[in-house]
């Protein structure tokens, strides 16, 4: 189903949890209100969490139109909604976490947790914003906790503008938060080169798509 996944040296650990944000998340500040936090290697054990994941989620493929048809989505899914279990205690420890250290701010908790399988180079997420639902006219926050191989998670402003980049995978937590699902687009790009798979794992508010 995938290829080939090489762990990290420090994501092997049998024990899978979590470390602690605060002081350690860093918060990059852009444009129109918008803002990202990373947290590099936030899940220790991440590689074994990786596993786990893709095992065990009931992953599925589908199909979008696009223009005047029908294609393939190039990644399968998995989306767990409001007060559905979620797949791996770990995840459920980190929307707790997340509750903790962004509640006051986000002014309510993450509700739901949409996976995406990125199986090797050749699937990719195009650019867009998570504006289905509240997200196109409120401020709101998408956290994304990246496992497996690393691979380019890129933002640019709305209509065009420098492009940022971050590598995620193994562990780390990328935070997209105030106007930025609205007045910026991110994108996981295809790539040539050879690469393992990746799961991002989305939490969001409810509403919030």
């Amino acid at each position: 189903m995938t290829d080939a996944f090489q762990g990290s040296l420090l994501g092997w650990s049998e024990e899978t949890g979590l470390g602690l944000l605060g002081p350690s998340v860093r918060r990059t500040v852009l444009d129109h209100g918008a803002w990202v936090d990373v947290r590099p290697g936030w899940v220790a054990g991440a590689d074994a969490l990786f596993e786990r994941l893709l095992e065990g989620v009931p992953w599925r493929a589908e199909r979008r139109h696009m223009y005047d048809r029908v294609v393939d989505v190039p990644r399968l899914l998995k989306f767990y909604g409001e007060g559905e279990p979620l797949p791996d205690p770990v995840l459920e420890e980190a929307r707790v976490a997340l509750d903790a250290h962004y509640g006051e701010e986000l002014g309510e908790p993450f509700r739901t947790a949409g996976l995406c399988l990125y199986r090797d180079g050749r699937d990719s997420v195009a650019w867009h914003g998570d504006t289905i639902g509240r997200g196109s006219s409120e401020d709101t926050m998408v956290a994304i906790v990246s496992v497996g191989t690393p691979r380019a998670l890129l933002l640019r402003p709305r209509g065009g503008g420098p492009t940022l980049r971050h590598e995620v995978g193994h562990g780390d937590l990328l935070v997209m938060g105030g106007s930025c699902q609205r007045t910026w687009e991110h994108a996981v790009p295809k790539t040539a080169r050879p690469t393992g798979p990746r799961i991002s794992i989305q939490f969001r508010p409810r509403g919030v798509r």
